[in-house]
């Protein structure tokens, strides 16, 4: 993880509202499911607007395409943070 000021991760200088990609470890039982499920999978990726950010995580709001659910607020501890990287504004499909 990108350490910044006095070891203080970077993402903890992002402002609420700026939207961000996290991506995350998964968990244990997670990483076990997709293993099951054939994914192989170690980490995931979420898109959403910071609400808050703390020494335990970040609150996301998501940001789900056009026709694919109600955006959700989603916590995403601290320990399991791998990066997180401000993204644009979602493009505007006509």
């Amino acid at each position: 993880m990108n350490r910044g000021i006095a070891g203080r991760p970077v993402w903890r200088g992002i402002p609420p509202g700026t939207r961000v990609v996290v991506r995350r470890r998964l968990t244990p039982g997670e990483a076990a499911a997709a293993r099951a499920q054939r994914r192989g999978a170690v980490w995931t990726d979420v898109i959403g607007h910071v609400v808050t950010v703390s020494d335990d995580g970040v609150v996301l709001r998501t940001d789900p395409r056009p026709g694919r659910g109600e955006p959700e607020e989603i916590v995403v501890a601290a320990a399991l943070i791998t990066s997180v990287k401000p993204v644009p504004p979602r493009p505007v499909r006509g």
